[in-house]
């Protein structure tokens, strides 16, 4: 018997495991959505903007490890998710979405709700389809979750004309997917990886660098197992946050423009970087030319192309991380060596480092310093929640100032930098895991991008936490103003900010307002004590208050800058 298009999509998205698409209805894709009416194995959550769907979908994905999915019209309802799509490829998430379009017999002839999306795409999709027969519908959607999972993780688009969807066909699942020209390296090249294993045994100032790939490939045992093993401390990219334990003796932290100052100065006194699942970006490397200048090192990625793409590599490994690791840790327990004799005197160093400038602020009485917000979440949620994030000061003490033990639990925009993701997609890790305390750390010009979402969040009642830092100002292009252009603040205080509380309370939700320190923990308290809604925390933060360590744009890492230095203009220039 021939199904609708419509109706074969639908029960592709079922044989992948789909549970939850996230989307937005609209003319030529309402087959589709009348084939989502009756269906009880998938559920339609409703967003309020096509670029919130796409970070829901991203969010859940993040958070579970699963395919995120969206599903949106033509025209300007497609156009609305090339924020989203751009996230989700600058960070490897596996996300499909799935785009109306109009019927193929019009298309490039500027029919009404018209774009041609997969053009637009073509740049941030790992891959992207336009199906232009209903007989290829289900191959195409399992090899698109096919290639947004593996590998390199990545969006895949899948374009659908309104005649494919309401055409009718066989329904064939394919069993077995066959892409000649796509087959991702999973075994790492082991003469490469003795070579690596060699260089560990010979450093006597090795750092590990680890990336988002870690956690992408499920490796954060095999890594933590190598730290132990041969005694090497663990610096994290701003993604591969919480793909080694951050309370752990061997961590270090992020590193970068915003890393603490041990772990820049270990990277750049080191005799050997181990960069694991990273891509060496401009953010973590600072002054490419300065970046690591007495180290060796390692590269250990699935995708050959972020190979030598930034950073010299002395040896490079084409593998997925868990396989390499898991390889590399053989050779090593071969070696027999008695790692903590020969990392002593660097760890000492290390040591002296982290005592002698741990990450710090100062106190000011009756001002709610954000760190401190910060510092409380973790404090009394004991590390034991998802975090999410926005993008600016708030992204950057969060990840400073909350310990992240376990991966996954630290969802944030790092390639592209993505202001308005972190709420769409709590509400994604919240589908994937409704029993999960999800916070989202944000700030008041950044909530104010995607605000439209506390209507999803209300109607299917997820208890997502939004705590907002509110300085009145776009805070970090206030602190780049202030530092580099003679507190010239053009167009970053932001006049009127609405009432965060006023704005929940109009949704259906919850809010709450801490103005003064003893205020912080009470309004944290009770707003983990509201289950069935969302809730927002506003809390009024020292607007004069800047993220410290901060290595200037075009400076070597470990060149950086702190709260308590006298700072001249002239000593500040920055690449503008």
């Amino acid at each position: 018997m021939k199904k609708l298009g419509a109706e074969i999509l639908v029960e592709c998205l079922k044989r992948e495991g789909v549970k939850h698409i996230f989307g937005y209805p609209g003319g030529v894709v309402l087959n589709i959505f009348d084939a989502l009416y009756d269906d009880k194995d998938l559920k339609l959550i409703l967003t309020r903007h096509e670029q919130g769907a796409v970070h829901a979908a991203d969010g859940y994905a993040r958070a579970s490890g699963k395919v995120g999915v969206a599903l949106v019209t033509s025209g300007p309802g497609a156009t609305n998710t090339v924020t989203g799509i751009a996230t989700a490829s600058m960070d490897s998430i596996p996300v499909v979405v799935f785009s109306g379009q109009v019927p193929t017999m019009l298309i490039g002839n500027d029919a009404f709700q018209e774009a041609d999306i997969v053009g637009i795409t073509r740049p941030c999709t790992k891959y992207n389809y336009l199906v232009k027969d209903v007989n290829d519908l289900a191959r195409i959607v399992r090899e698109a979750f096919h290639i947004a999972s593996t590998g390199r993780p990545g969006p895949v688009l899948i374009d659908l004309p309104k005649d494919v969807t309401a055409g009718k066909a066989d329904f064939v699942w394919p069993q077995e997917i066959k892409i000649r020209s796509y087959r991702p390296t999973y075994e790492g090249n082991k003469w490469m990886i003795k070579q690596a294993a060699n260089e560990i045994a010979k450093a006597k100032k090795p750092v590990i660098m680890a990336g988002g790939g870690v956690i992408i490939s499920g490796a954060s045992k095999e890594l933590k197992e190598l730290a132990e093993l041969s005694q090497i401390p663990v610096t994290m990219t701003l993604m591969g946050l919480g793909g080694f334990p951050g309370t752990h003796e061997l961590s270090l932290g992020m590193l970068g423009m915003h890393g603490t100052y041990y772990a820049n100065m270990s990277v750049q006194e080191s005799d050997l970087l181990i960069g694991i699942g990273v891509r060496f970006d401009d953010r973590v490397t600072g002054k490419m030319g300065t970046f690591a200048p007495h180290a060796k090192i390692v590269h250990i990625d699935i995708d050959p192309t972020s190979i030598r793409k930034n950073i010299r590599v002395d040896t490079p490994i084409v593998g997925d991380v868990k396989h390499v690791l898991k390889d590399l840790l053989k050779f090593l327990k071969e070696e027999k060596e008695q790692w903590d004799a020969i990392r002593k005197t660097w760890l000492k160093q290390i040591k002296t480092w982290k005592l002698g400038m741990p990450l710090k602020y100062t106190y000011v009485e009756n001002v709610i310093k954000p760190q401190f917000v910060i510092e409380k979440l973790y404090e009394i949620t004991k590390g034991d929640a998802i975090i999410t994030t926005e993008v600016g000061q708030n992204q950057m003490w969060a990840a400073q100032f909350y310990k992240f033990n376990k991966p996954r639990t630290f969802l944030t925009s790092g390639g592209l930098g993505t202001m308005g993701y972190g709420f769409p997609a709590a509400i994604g890790a919240q589908l994937a895991y409704p029993d999960k305390l999800v916070i989202d750390i944000a700030g008041d010009g950044s909530i104010q991008m995607n605000i439209q979402e506390l209507a999803t969040a209300v109607i299917n009642k997820l208890p997502v936490k939004v705590a907002i830092l509110n300085n009145h100002y776009l805070g970090m292009v206030r602190q780049w103003q202030e530092l580099f252009f003679g507190e010239r603040y053009s167009y970053s205080h932001l006049d009127v900010v609405p009432d965060f509380v006023k704005v929940a309370e109009a949704y259906g939700a919850v809010g709450f307002r801490a103005t003064k320190p003893s205020e912080v923990e009470p309004v944290i308290k009770e707003a983990l004590k509201v289950k069935d809604r969302p809730v927002f925390m506003d809390f009024i933060v020292d607007w004069k208050e800047k993220v410290y360590p901060m290595v200037p744009a075009g400076a070597a890492i470990n060149e950086m800058l702190f709260e308590e230095e006298k700072r001249e203009e002239k000593k500040l220039k920055a690449v503008r």
